[in-house]
């Protein structure tokens, strides 16, 4: 990859490319100040989104080993390296770890505290304090889910479904209380970049001149701030039912389980979106950088994040067809659920619109743009399927769903996180990785991915089971096949970890090695503390305004 110089949009107004240290170098906020302490105590929405990634990352890895061990514990019909107990804690602990800790944060607390304000012309966030707390209230959270899972562990899985998790006597209380106080990171995170973007936006930037990953970013904040305090209180009276048994949700003491699952999935159901619509923005940047083109309906995908942030909030039955409601109810949930699929569907047209006649660079990023298409596609389609009560019901807690979700929740949420990893590394790190090892292990992954999950598809509609210890022998092969995907998947992000390293030390020097347009690029790389150097920039052009050869016209699309 050959470095070149940012590129601005047409009129834009860029200051500070001039203004450079002793070796011809901008000054960055990842010089300002080297200590400890000046990192710990930083307000520094870069520096906080920098030190999110450190630990997502950790999570990311202590998550992946639990899937490992699950997958291996698999190879064989009966007990292969942990006994029923031990594997009961362990898928549990898998799926807290990817939930809570990586997948819901990952986008938003790494890449949405980094480049909301660049994107929007902003020194900083609204409340850079409270951006602060919300880092060491996810980690205190963390703590205490991390405790639990060292004192003994729990065995409910990650819904913590009543009445076993108020009666189990594995460790549950300090993994709820956790994951009660994670919440808590979440809403300060939403609320400051609801605020950020309502107030702190550079002159020039009306709402329909944001690029796309504000908006992704807007409708993800905004189910945030209404949507996790059902959780937090939920899994408070669930903790308070473990210690004191309060009989909430008891049947023998006029309590009732259903109830926890209408408050569980009410949550949990948009919290899908809290990870999936990040990605969609990300996205939505990475088609334009590298197919040098406008987003082909701006205005549709941008509608289209709110819509689904919208609907979101109401098709949370159809994780419960079969837990006793109407004919009725389940029809209307299963109607709302595929609405999203629409909205969806507009921006997966729409990218497929901007690819279309674009002059195309495969680079690593639009690898992983490739593979979260058919991510999207494939999950997406099995995800009507699952919508429609006369499929979901022989299903039901099938491998047919783990493989479901995984398709559309990790495999797109990971696509999409490797991809803003791989776009704004030179962004946040001024250096340039190894483009070559990029794309096999952007390959690898999504090989392995697919080589992970196609088989559990099969294994679900031949009646097995999700969550059991062991199994019949006519399901050995397919199992066999789905634990050397996740090898080969573990293959590809130890490749990742071992050339991104290599370029933190190593890396060729670059400011905008990819020629973007996008507004985050319109400062050095990486930014100095406070983003911009000399007066507050102004943007009279769209993002991405990228111009024709030859014409000097822009190309602009919109619906």
């Amino acid at each position: 990859m050959t470095p070149s110089s940012s590129i601005a949009a047409p009129g834009a107004v860029v200051p500070g490319h001039e203004a450079t240290d002793d070796h011809g170098h901008h000054p960055s906020y990842l010089t300002d100040g080297t200590t400890v302490k000046s990192w710990l105590l930083t307000v520094d929405h870069k520096r906080i989104g920098i030190m999110y990634m450190a630990w997502v990352l950790l999570f990311f890895l202590v998550g992946g080993i639990f899937a490992l061990l699950i997958r291996i514990e698999l190879l064989t019909p009966g007990p292969t390296i942990m006994d029923a107990m031990t594997y009961n804690r362990v898928f549990t602990l898998h799926g807290i770890v990817m939930i809570f800790l990586f997948m819901i944060p990952a986008i938003p607390s790494i890449f949405g505290n980094f480049m909301l304000p660049l994107m929007l012309g902003a020194k900083d966030v609204a409340f850079p304090r409270l951006n602060l707390l919300s880092l060491y209230v996810y980690l205190a959270g963390a703590g205490f889910a991390l405790w639990g899972m060292l004192n003994g562990g729990l065995d409910t899985g990650w819904t913590f479904y009543t009445p076993y998790s108020a009666h189990t006597t594995t460790t549950v209380a300090p993994v709820l209380f956790g994951a009660f106080i994670i919440g808590f990171s979440s809403i300060l995170t939403g609320m400051n970049f609801i605020v950020t973007t309502h107030t702190m936006r550079a002159p020039g930037i009306t709402w329909f001149k944001m690029p796309l990953m504000v908006w992704a970013l807007y409708a993800t904040s905004c189910i945030q701030v209404l949507a996790t305090p059902v959780i937090g209180l939920l899994l408070l009276l669930v903790t308070a039912e473990n210690l004191f048994s309060l009989g909430m949700f008891d049947v023998a003491r006029g309590g009732d389980p259903v109830l926890f699952q209408h408050l569980f999935w009410f949550y949990s159901h948009p919290a899908v979106y809290i990870m999936v619509l990040p990605a969609f923005g990300v996205m939505s940047e990475i088609v334009c950088a590298f197919s040098r083109k406008n987003m082909f309906g701006y205005r549709a995908v941008a509608y289209s994040s709110v819509g689904i942030a919208f609907v979101g909030f109401f098709a949370w039955g159809h994780h419960m067809f079969v837990s006793g409601q109407s004919t009725f109810n389940a029809g209307v949930f299963g109607v709302l659920s595929m609405l999203v699929g629409v909205f969806t569907a507009i921006k997966v047209f729409n990218w497929v619109g901007t690819v279309y006649k674009g002059a195309v660079e495969f680079s690593t990023p639009f690898a992983y743009f490739c593979g979260f298409l058919f991510f999207t596609v494939f999950g997406g389609m099995t995800g009507i399927a699952v919508a429609t009560v006369s499929l979901d019901v022989p299903w039901h807690d099938t491998y047919f769903v783990v493989a479901h979700f995984h398709f559309i929740m990790v495999g797109a949420t990971i696509m999409a996180f490797l991809a803003a990893l791989h776009y704004w590394f030179p962004k946040m790190f001024g250096k340039m990785y190894h483009e070559g090892w990029g794309l096999v292990s952007a390959a690898l992954i999504i090989l392995g991915f697919n080589a992970t999950f196609i088989p559990q598809f099969l294994l679900g509609n031949a009646g097995m089971p999700r969550r059991y210890y062991e199994y019949p022998e006519r399901f050995q092969a397919l199992n066999v096949a789905s634990t050397a995907g996740a090898s080969l998947l573990a293959f590809g992000f130890i490749i990742i970890a071992v050339y991104l390293t290599y370029a933190l030390v190593y890396g060729e020097r670059v400011d905008n090695p990819w020629n973007s347009r996008g507004y985050e690029w319109l400062t050095s790389s990486p930014p100095p503390t406070h983003n911009f150097i000399g007066p507050q920039p102004t943007y009279p052009e769209e993002p991405h305004f990228y111009v024709e050869p030859n014409t000097g016209k822009g190309e602009v699309s919109d619906v």
